[in-house]
């Protein structure tokens, strides 16, 4: 199994993400190719759409597919290992899956954090601890569809909410577009890594979606996401943005 080795753990707190290489086989990738193909038949693309193309499957009480999958590839389990040794992850209650079929050429102009636009229904900004991406497809050359991260903007947006206090994530309007807000960005990079490998990202981590060089003929690329919540985030959500770290493993 995959493990979280502390040299992780230091690059998380300080960069705001990791790529943990090789937590899937091959045959989980395949089954996990097999479910987003059987729901991209279902709700596919136009045929001429090029670009990123996402579903947004709900989690019932009768299950699904993806949080099978979830479950099957032990990427809970494996998150965890990046928490305070006092806290789980709960099952996330839907995923992202997220296509970008190329040629796609877009640089991405700036980044966003999620959950802001709309938040949840209680008005809550919809925070959570951890974006977990499962890497379906290689992801080993840049520009090619890859997620744009800046490094260490977890920690300089935790600093702009300490000052301001938590409620000012959902103060959009102050921010830059995308939404995020007016913070030194620093330059970005482009996460790297080969298909079966799994990206964990702060949720303060300042990312979007990438540009896509190849052709045609090269095909999709895909990634399953999930938003990941420690056990009791939606009570200490103000105290989790306000202090990033509060929530992660030395």
């Amino acid at each position: 199994m995959a493990t979280i080795t502390g040299e992780m753990r230091t690059t998380f707190r300080q960069q705001g993400f990791i790529v943990v290489p090789d937590v899937l086989r091959g045959e989980q990738i395949a089954a996990g190719r097999r479910v987003v193909a059987a729901m991209l038949e279902r709700q596919p693309p136009a045929d001429d759409h090029v670009g990123p193309y996402f579903l947004w499957p709900s989690f019932s009480s009768t299950g699904h597919p993806l949080l099978d999958f979830y479950r099957e590839t032990g990427i809970g389990q494996l998150a965890t290992q990046l928490l305070r040794t006092n806290l789980t992850v709960q099952d996330p209650v839907f995923a992202q899956v997220a296509t970008t079929i190329p040629p796609w050429p877009q640089r991405p102009g700036g980044p966003h954090v999620d959950g802001l636009t709309p938040g949840e229904a209680d008005g809550r900004p919809g925070t959570f601890s951890l974006l977990a991406g499962v890497w379906l497809t290689n992801h080993d050359q840049r520009h090619r569809g890859n997620l744009w991260v800046w490094p260490g903007t977890h920690l300089r947006f935790g600093h702009y909410l300490a000052e301001r206090g938590a409620d000012a994530l959902a103060c959009v309007g102050d921010m830059n577009p995308g939404p995020y807000p007016k913070i030194e960005l620093g330059e970005p990079t482009q996460a790297l890594g080969s298909a079966g490998s799994v990206l964990f990202a702060h949720y303060l981590l300042a990312h979007n979606i990438g540009d896509h060089d190849g052709d045609t003929a090269e095909g999709r690329r895909e990634t399953v996401y999930y938003r990941l919540h420690a056990s009791g985030h939606r009570d200490r959500w103000r105290e989790a943005v306000t202090d990033p770290l509060a929530e992660f493993r030395r």
